[in-house]
């Protein structure tokens, strides 16, 4: 029996949500509660297996309980159910310790199939937060990777953009041609490219250099 507690403010969400789980064999609604501190206390008497709840519970916020239910009951599975769609909010909360992050303008068989996931052990996001997380990801390691540029590599890519060959930079810059071509093939070698030519076109892509 795959038991669930449900966490809500609003009681017509939480009749929605018991709808949805006692439309299941073998899955019970355990308790429901309308704040977050009620949620908890729930939790620790009734031990579910899932947990679903708004981040934005009053009494006890979400990520907060989230933190606290990860803490005290580790093999309890926690599903936000929530409107907020931002980044922070989606990342405090997966730091905090959920498993699934659902938006409540998705339908009734995403919210089936996200106790399905999590009951299974695997997480589970809505397609518009799964895009959140990409995108995410993306863009640190983008910005892990651009950071990973010296400012003089940085300087002489800009250079060579502008048209300047190894000696042109190092006269350019006072400093020797076995030099420029060192710092030259170190910020191909982070770009993950091989010639002059794609790295400019890398370096401009990424608003490295101006072209």
């Amino acid at each position: 029996m795959l038991r669930i507690l449900i966490a809500d403010e609003n009681e017509i969400v939480r009749l929605g949500v018991r709808h949805v789980i006692e439309a299941h064999d073998g899955w019970e609604v355990c308790g429901e509660a309308a704040d977050g501190q009620s949620a908890l206390e729930m939790a620790l008497r009734e031990r579910p297996d899932i947990v679903i709840f708004d981040v934005s519970l009053p009494v006890l916020g979400g990520i907060l309980l989230t933190r606290r239910l990860h803490s005290a009951l580790p093999a309890t599975r926690v599903l936000i159910f929530t409107m907020a769609a931002d980044e922070e909010t989606v990342s405090n909360c997966l730091v905090a310790g959920a498993r699934g992050y659902l938006l409540k303008t998705e339908t009734c068989p995403l919210l089936e199939a996200a106790f399905t996931a999590l009951a299974t052990g695997k997480p589970y996001f809505s397609p518009v937060v799964a895009e959140i997380l990409l995108e995410a990801a993306v863009n640190d390691r983008r910005r892990s990777s651009l950071e990973a540029f010296t400012p003089r590599e940085l300087q002489i890519a800009q250079l060579i953009a502008e048209g300047a060959s190894n000696r042109d930079v190092a006269d350019l810059l006072d400093i020797a041609v076995k030099t420029v071509e060192s710092h030259r093939a170190s910020a191909m070698r982070k770009a993950g490219v091989r010639t002059a030519g794609q790295f400019v076109r890398f370096a401009i892509r990424n608003n490295l250099i101006q072209a």
